[in-house]
């Protein structure tokens, strides 16, 4: 592990004895803890997109105000669906907030995780053959990777009043770069294959829809090493990134005690999307004892990036003292290195 992050949920609303999170709370603390992440020398900040719930649904404002409120951190997406997207609209807007950032922009895309919704995307205007609408994500993410790459995608009119001549034009605003910085959400060996071959950076799902009986990090650790095996297969050039997600939390007060101290369970078996499928474990102890678990996580070291799930309905100050506590006391023991280094 080279960077660590975090990925957060999102949520909003009631959050019990009649406290409320609005959707302009849940934006505005998710911009002030990326200043902070970003004075601590965090690597990265990354949201998850879910649509028709109260969570983030379109992330590039959010991503554009981190972005100039902050000067090294990355931000991302883990995941936008893209049964979702216009694939020429949402190019235009991450090359914006690339170029915003100098190239900070991580996007994690994917077909998805399950919905609140039935084939809510329908509703958005796209259909597909597939009844779970993966080939509706992997068709829109092509054209999405053929306007970041530059390719002409409309013939210029000879006759436009705002500027004449021949050929086909790009997506503008383009940014150079983008591309190598874009990742695909995968919760299968296959779809991380598919990822090596088509040249993206793997983004590995907090669940794998598969369940053997090994435990959940030697099936990721296998998952990213299939994907490495892949992208030298196809002979890309420059090297391949992954990453993954761990809820991890430090105990060094009571008050993390109390809300984390009997949440250290093993990996969880369960159904989704009609898949039986093996769920990380949670990881809650003292710093030194985090310390001696995290290096035994097969695919913590096989990743060069892992993000941490954080509770960002807890505010600001009480995430921002987890990440420090992590960053401080666990982090530096695998590998770390700061953005302040």
């Amino acid at each position: 592990m080279q960077s660590f992050g975090t990925l957060s949920f999102g949520h909003y609303g009631p959050l019990g004895g009649g406290r409320q999170l609005t959707a302009a709370d849940s934006m505005l603390q998710a911009i002030d803890l990326a200043q902070g992440m970003d004075d601590l020398g965090v690597n990265g900040v990354s949201f998850r997109v879910h649509h028709f719930a109260r969570q983030q649904a379109a992330p590039m404002p959010l991503l554009a105000a981190i972005a100039a409120k902050t000067q090294r951190i990355e931000m991302g997406t883990g995941v936008i669906d893209m049964r979702y997207e216009n694939p020429l609209y949402l190019a235009e807007e991450a090359a914006a907030v690339d170029l915003i950032s100098d190239g900070r922009l991580a996007l994690g895309v994917s077909r998805g995780s399950p919905e609140t919704v039935v084939r809510g995307y329908e509703k958005f205007g796209y259909t597909g053959a597939d009844p779970r609408g993966a080939d509706l994500a992997r068709d829109h993410f092509d054209l999405f990777l053929r306007a970041i790459e530059g390719e002409g995608l409309a013939e210029r009119d000879a006759q436009s009043p705002f500027g004449g001549g021949t050929g086909m034009q790009r997506i503008e605003p383009h940014s150079e770069g983008l591309r190598s910085r874009i990742w695909w959400g995968a919760g299968t060996r296959e779809t991380a294959e598919w990822a090596g071959r088509k040249g993206v950076n793997l983004m590995s799902s907090t669940l794998l829809t598969e369940a053997d009986g090994r435990p959940f990090d030697i099936l990721q650790a296998e998952q990213i090493e299939q994907f490495h095996a892949a992208w030298r297969a196809a002979g890309h050039p420059g090297t391949a990134r992954t990453s993954v997600s761990r809820s991890i939390f430090p105990i060094t007060t009571a008050e993390d005690e109390l809300y984390f101290g009997h949440s250290n369970e093993g990996d969880g078996i369960g159904y989704i999307d009609g898949f039986r499928s093996t769920f990380g474990k949670t990881y809650a102890a003292s710093p030194e004892v985090l310390v001696e678990q995290l290096q035994q996580d097969a695919a913590i070291a096989a990743a060069d990036t892992l993000m941490l799930t954080i509770p960002s309905q807890l505010g600001v100050e009480f995430n921002l003292r987890i990440i420090e506590a992590f960053a401080t006391h666990v982090a530096p023991s695998l590998g770390w290195k700061s953005t302040l280094s």
